[in-house]
């Protein structure tokens, strides 16, 4: 089972990369093609964060495996925003 501590961890750094990544779709959106190296930043870290949620809901139980499934969706949404941005 994994603990509290480490999944309030894993949140905020998801919301972290969330807010980067919301960010960086504002400037991408303002600034098209300049923006690139932090732009695909924003990407990596939505990936990397969407990994991680998908590798704590194998250990978690019912109640955490919902609260990382909310934040993958987040995530995830997001992620797809960043791709269908024209950038």
């Amino acid at each position: 089972m994994t603990t509290r501590q480490a999944i309030d961890k894993l949140m905020q750094q998801c919301e972290d990369a969330v807010r980067f990544g919301q960010e960086q779709l504002v400037e991408g959106q303002r600034q098209e093609h300049y923006n690139d190296t932090e732009f695909t930043k924003a990407q990596m870290g939505l990936e990397n964060a969407y990994k991680e949620l998908e590798e704590f809901a194998h250990s978690a139980n019912a109640q955490q495996r919902e609260q990382l499934y909310r934040m993958r969706l987040q995530v995830q949404q997001l992620q797809n925003q960043l791709i269908t941005t024209y950038h």
